[in-house]
């Protein structure tokens, strides 16, 4: 019975190594992720910041904010440059 018992041992042993070492990879995965979230909300805040900046009209930032939302962020970069062409061509 003792013999049993210490060969299962190992064996426990090891899987508990294996689901500490899934446990510390999906830590890592999650804090990656998370820097990844709070690059991308970072993005965003700074282009809708640009927005409020660019846009002259409430109609231009209206159109703005909904090309960020249907299309994403270059789509929306890109009206933006196009708003400051036309103000550029405008003056």
């Amino acid at each position: 019975m003792t013999l049993t018992l210490d060969n299962q041992s190992p064996i426990k042993e090891s899987s508990l190594t294996q689901a500490l070492r899934h446990i510390q990879q999906l830590n890592s995965k999650i804090t990656v992720l998370e820097q990844h979230h709070q690059d991308y909300v970072q993005k965003q805040q700074n282009l809708i910041a640009a927005i409020a900046e660019i846009c002259i009209s409430p109609i231009q930032e209206v159109q703005a904010l909904r090309i960020l939302i249907c299309w994403g962020e270059a789509a929306c970069r890109q009206y933006l440059r196009s708003v400051l062409v036309k103000r550029k061509k405008a003056f």
